[in-house]
């Protein structure tokens, strides 16, 4: 659930591509003639030079970020949605980025264990749109631990989308791994801001906090805010738990095992689409053998 657009109700993977392609409505070309899409077996990778790089750290302005929350606003916060209070989440940020129709917008990513201490998952559809090979984005940073403004962790231009190729050509598998540049002035990603587990093939009916950053009023993006319950299974190999986070919320973590003390847990899927009035349940996708083929490409990178 970026901003633009948010995703309907959920639907079987063939009608839920057409819902997508109309809901986008006309779509830029491509991404810039500099970046490299390439695509081997299961996994679409989308690759940005360190130009484009700068370039989205150059344009992703403080400034720029606060309007982007000003700009969208998706109504009320639901009733299950709750603003975070706890001790900070440094590996929770928003994902700014430029759709394909040009506009600004966010989702919400989580930096995750990796060889390369550089990687966070989020949604497909927060990396590229779906059934549409051209139609990547660009200009994408995370920004860790982000708080009314705040950037305490800097920003990290992502280098790298690893997405599944059912979701480039089919809208299927709603799960991306992005590798991040580390900064010449920092650290590694998760050497400054920890690193959340990540768990594939569990089984639906764990208790998940599901966190995210929506476009709902009043934190408009600004604030973190969380759902928690149990999971159940969901068709189309997806599950659901009971939470209303609005758009921009996308790819935010369910984090089973969640400790408050610690702001740590383990990922088991991601926030990917809710009902098209906002409404309760929320769907993200079953870590199965496709999102463990697609983290494993990004956490070598």
């Amino acid at each position: 659930m970026s901003p633009h657009p948010f995703r309907g109700a959920h639907r079987t993977a063939s009608s839920l591509a057409t819902a997508l392609l109309a809901l986008a409505g006309s779509l830029a070309a491509s991404a810039g003639p500099a970046t490299a899409a390439t695509g081997t077996g299961q996994v679409s990778t989308v690759a940005y030079t360190a130009a484009e790089q700068a370039a989205a750290l150059s344009y992703w302005t403080p400034a720029r970020m606060k309007q982007v929350s000003r700009d969208v606003d998706l109504g009320p916060t639901g009733p299950l949605s709750k603003p975070w209070t706890g001790k900070g989440i440094p590996s929770i940020g928003r994902l700014f980025f430029v759709n394909s129709k040009g506009q600004d917008t966010w989702c919400t990513g989580s930096a995750v264990t990796s060889d390369n201490r550089s990687v966070i998952m989020t949604a497909a559809h927060c990396a590229r749109l779906g059934s549409s090979p051209a139609n990547t984005y660009s200009d994408i940073v995370f920004v860790p631990g982000y708080a009314k403004g705040s950037t305490p962790y800097g920003r990290y231009a992502v280098k790298a989308t690893k997405t599944p190729r059912s979701w480039v050509e089919e809208t299927v598998n709603d799960i991306a791994a992005m590798v991040v540049a580390t900064p010449a002035y920092g650290k590694r990603l998760t050497d400054a801001v920890g690193a959340q587990a990540i768990a594939f093939g569990r089984p639906a009916g764990e208790r998940v906090t599901a966190f995210g950053y929506p476009a709902t009023t009043p934190q408009r993006g600004e604030q973190l805010l969380y759902c928690a319950g149990a999971s159940q299974r969901a068709p189309e190999g997806e599950q659901r738990v009971p939470c209303d986070l609005g758009g921009g919320a996308s790819g935010g973590p369910w984090l089973a095992g969640f400790d408050s003390a610690t702001g740590k847990g383990t990922v088991v899927s991601v926030n990917s689409h809710g009902e098209r009035d906002g409404s309760s349940p929320m769907y993200g996708p079953t870590l199965d053998k496709t999102a463990r083929a697609v983290y494993d490409a990004a956490r070598r990178g």
